[in-house]
């Protein structure tokens, strides 16, 4: 396909708003697409350059698209930078500017993405310049409209609305007229999040090869997440049999190991690679007996003179990249494992937990950094009241229970896995917290003018809504203000999504993308006629960042209402 023809299906995708009618275009994309590109396509239209798990970052920010677009014109970087702040967008301003000494060559599809592949793993000493000399050569082989969408996607400003759960509709529309496949789908990501891959495979196979589709060592299952409960008889009642483990403040790290190919990778929660935090998983082929394995765990720091858990604003200091082997020293990790997935290319996601806890035990020798974590299994209530009692006591979250036989369930499905949750220092009626979504916010007075942020609005998804939940502006430092305009300052948007219920007093002076999550605490849930949730968190406050869980790992609607009839009774 022409990169030409593809761009003028995004136009028509950037042009309409219902799903049913952004479905059928991009049925009708897919189709059209070469087997051979139908992956590359796939990211594109997302705005990316492969899946999520493999963090291809275009290095670019808007200013060295401004550099690109200078080379190519007879305008000067201060005329473009001046045009763009009227526009508030690459794309329109492209649409508008007269480029010199261009020519249309016709670039395929694949064509366009290998040269943005490129532009997009080149790093080191004057890679910047080397970036924004080769992006401005595309601009000059590309149409006008080409130009509007490559620059939003080097940019990460695409934003056509829709997510690899469209796709997914799409896929299904495609090879059965309706979305009867999305639920086969959905499955086949959670075990192999590349939608992509996926979709060349479908457009290759039909839905027969997705069959083919297993889970891998070196790319991410989407992690088993827990429900929420907090009456312990309920929770006996829904789970039967079950067993109970601490609820560590950690960070959740999901472990790949290759004996074959002396590899270790490990992903975030939300399928990132961070690898590189953690240098003392290099040796673990020395305590693992098994070729391959992909382990669950809580990564915790710990003090070595103690062995106490430290708590998790220690632990991620890892983050920072700088210096690692000097942070690895002063804050030593503890994988605290509590599943296994496969080993030796051997899928264990549909063996009972109690069986796949055997495996676990047998595959990891004794050792001081992956650490098989402790379980206590129960049938009573009380037995579950006691533990997380006690849980709490020696200073953990609380407690997290699973059932005996249970299979391991990605996602948040099923109640396999249940939390009772309880943050010791946190004060007020709440005895739980929830992780909730930025969706804009407020310019500062004083002087929190001066960090451009003095508040910013929490919410949910409701539906396929977004609706306000609070506005923050306490629990802050100075510090994490500017850490938090910095961070939101990459998902800022030029107006207010079309699914964001927020109106009167709390419209923000900034919008943001629904990606940044934040742990809140309050002293109670009430009514609200100004939130569009209908209730709202009363004396909100921010507990930390929570940069390792995705939007669609925030405290559902369903466990807002749970924590407010628990507190509200």
């Amino acid at each position: 396909m022409q990169f030409k023809k593809f761009a003028e299906y995004l136009e028509k995708l950037e042009k309409i708003s219902s799903r049913l009618e952004i479905t059928d275009v991009l049925s009708d994309l897919i189709q059209e697409m070469d087997v051979s590109e139908t992956d590359r396509g796939i990211y594109l239209v997302l705005g990316q350059l492969g899946p999520d798990f493999a963090n291809i970052e275009f290095g670019m920010a808007v200013k060295m698209v401004i550099r690109a677009i200078a080379m190519a014109t007879d305008k000067s970087i201060e005329e473009i930078t001046t045009d763009y702040k009227q526009k508030g967008d690459l794309g329109l301003l492209l649409e508008k500017t007269l480029f010199m000494n261009e020519k249309w060559v016709g670039h395929s599809l694949t064509e366009i993405y290998e040269s943005l592949l490129t532009i997009a793993k080149d790093s080191g000493q004057g890679s910047q310049d080397r970036k924004v000399n080769e992006l401005s050569k595309v601009f000059l082989e590309v149409s006008v409209l080409e130009r509007k969408y490559i620059a939003r996607m080097v940019v990460g400003r695409l934003r056509l609305g829709f997510s690899s759960k469209t796709i997914f509709d799409a896929l299904s529309q495609m090879e059965n007229g309706d979305k009867s496949l999305r639920k086969r789908l959905d499955s086949v990501f959670q075990i192999y999040p590349d939608p992509g891959h996926i979709a060349k495979v479908v457009k290759e196979k039909g839905f027969a090869g997705l069959s083919e589709i297993r889970v891998q060592v070196g790319v991410p299952v989407v992690p088993a997440l827990c429900q929420r409960l907090n009456e312990y008889d309920e929770i006996v009642k829904k789970m039967k049999n079950l067993a109970v483990e601490r609820k560590f403040d950690g960070t959740r790290v999901q472990i790949h190991f290759n004996r074959q190919t002396n590899e270790v990778k490990t992903f975030t929660r939300n399928l990132e690679e961070n690898s590189w935090m953690f240098p003392e998983l290099f040796d673990m082929g020395k305590w693992i007996k098994a070729d391959q394995v992909i382990l669950d765990c809580e990564a915790a720091g710990y003090d070595k003179e103690t062995g106490k858990v430290l708590p998790f604003q220690v632990t991620m200091t890892r983050k920072r990249k700088h210096n690692i082997a000097n942070t690895a020293e002063a804050v030593p990790i503890r994988f605290f494992l509590f599943d296994i997935l496969c080993k030796d290319n051997v899928s264990l996601l549909d063996m009972p937990y109690s069986k796949r806890r055997k495996v676990l035990a047998e595959t990891v020798s004794s050792n001081e950094v992956g650490v098989v974590d402790e379980y206590e299994r129960v049938d009573s209530a009380k037995e579950v009241m006691s533990l997380h009692q006690k849980y709490l006591d020696e200073g953990f979250e609380g407690a997290v229970m699973k059932v005996w036989d249970g299979g391991y369930l990605p996602g948040r499905q099923g109640w396999n896995w249940v939390k009772i949750k309880e943050i010791e220092g946190v004060s007020g009626k709440l005895s739980d917290t929830l992780d909730l979504v930025v969706l804009g916010y407020y310019y500062g007075r004083g002087k929190r003018a001066g960090f451009g942020i003095g508040a910013f609005l929490v919410g949910i998804k409701k539906s396929d809504l977004w609706v306000s939940l609070a506005k923050i502006g306490t629990g802050l430092t100075d510090d994490e203000f500017r850490s938090l305009r910095k961070s939101l300052d990459t998902i800022e948007l030029s107006e207010k999504p079309d699914n964001y219920l927020v109106e009167g007093s709390l419209i923000a002076d900034v919008w943001v993308e629904p990606k940044f999550v934040v742990e809140v605490a309050a002293d109670e849930i009430t009514k609200s006629t100004i939130h569009a949730a209908g209730v709202a968190l009363r004396f909100p406050r921010l507990v930390r960042f929570r940069q390792d869980k995705a939007a669609d790992q925030s405290t559902t609607w369903r466990e807002v209402k749970e924590i407010a009839r628990i507190s509200n009774p």
